[in-house]
């Protein structure tokens, strides 16, 4: 677990030097290929070219793996391509600023993605976004300090409960599944809209009763509360809600934490949700292509950067139906083996 504390610290720094640079420039990252010029789609990026990849909260695995995919895009293409890796409040947040330009690369929940094509909940028309692939589970992880009273999410009516950053997948997540148990997320909980840093130290001091998070396992901040806070915080079973969740979306699905993951005293039914990487409709097929195969290339660094990348599987990586795939992310799995 220290290899994934040390990581994430050290990805800080990039972070600052990624938020200087996005300071002059509005946040767009100046230099990458952002319309698809490319008739034949060969892989080959032969400009210099740098991209923007949005992640997530800088405790969270987005972050972690999202700054271990830009380290590894140059080794791919002889240096012609190039990534920084932002931290950002997650998945609504990364669609809105993909499309907008500031980013070319944005890691997204699966029903945040599928809202996006389809015009649906945070989002008021068919966004212009593709898929490059579907990548590992995130695993909504809902914890609450021990004390609190808390069994089940009914339980939380009155509490003060993180529900994590606006407009993040986090948050649209919580949302539902309140609503499931029963509860108005807009009244019948103390809502605290706080990134998974805040919320960590919120449950360490007290000020908050617990919170919901979705990420890939093992979470940094998570770990760091288990380790630190030991049995006065605990997890929650909320499969009893996974069928009214598949029902609002079918990427709900039915999954395990793992007691091994923070050495709890036993493992905890959970849901999961797919994670996609998604770029604009236009990105240049061949970077698009070569982002895609970087991916499954370089899998074994991306998960020595957190466990959670080991879970990124090429037989999976085309169901991102009915997010397309884009041409260039077709090309390089087709490449890879897959069709």
């Amino acid at each position: 677990m220290r290899r994934i504390d040390v990581r994430v610290a050290a990805g800080v720094g990039v972070l600052a030097l990624v938020a200087a640079g996005a300071a002059g420039c509005g946040g767009r990252q100046d230099g990458a290929a952002k319309d698809d010029t490319a008739s034949e789609v060969t892989c080959q990026v032969t400009k210099d070219t740098r991209i923007g990849i949005a992640t997530g909260n800088a405790t969270g695995v987005y972050y972690v793996v999202g700054n271990a995919l830009a380290g590894q895009l140059s080794a791919t293409t002889g240096g012609k391509l190039t990534g920084t890796a932002a931290e950002t409040g997650a998945s609504v947040q990364n669609v809105e600023q993909l499309v907008a330009g500031q980013y070319d690369v944005a890691f997204s929940l699966f029903d945040t993605a599928v809202n996006a094509v389809q015009g649906k909940g945070s989002f008021n028309s068919p966004q212009p976004v593709k898929a490059l692939a579907r990548i590992y589970d995130n695993y909504t992880q809902v914890v609450v300090r021990a004390d609190a009273g808390i069994t089940s999410v009914a339980d939380m009516k009155g509490k003060k409960i993180s529900t994590g950053s606006p407009k993040s997948g986090t948050e649209v997540i919580a949302n539902r599944l309140l609503t499931a148990a029963g509860l108005d997320p807009a009244k019948d909980i103390q809502a605290q809209r706080l990134d998974l840093t805040k919320t960590v130290d919120g449950m360490k001091d007290g000020s908050i009763d617990g919170f919901f998070w979705s990420g890939g396992v093992p979470t940094g901040g998570v770990t760091d509360l288990f380790t630190t806070a030991g049995d006065k915080v605990k997890f929650i079973d909320i499969s009893p809600l996974q069928p009214k969740m598949a029902e609002v979306n079918p990427a709900y699905q039915a999954g395990t934490i793992g007691k091994d993951v923070y050495k709890t005293a036993a493992d905890t039914p959970t849901i999961v949700v797919p994670n996609v990487l998604l770029v604009r409709d236009n990105l240049d097929a061949n970077v698009a292509c070569a982002i895609t195969k970087t991916v499954f290339e370089k899998k074994d660094a991306l998960a020595q950067a957190n466990p959670a990348a080991k879970a990124i599987d090429l037989q999976n990586a085309r169901k991102t139906d009915p997010v397309p795939l884009h041409r260039g992310a077709d090309k390089a799995l087709k490449d890879l083996g897959t069709s």
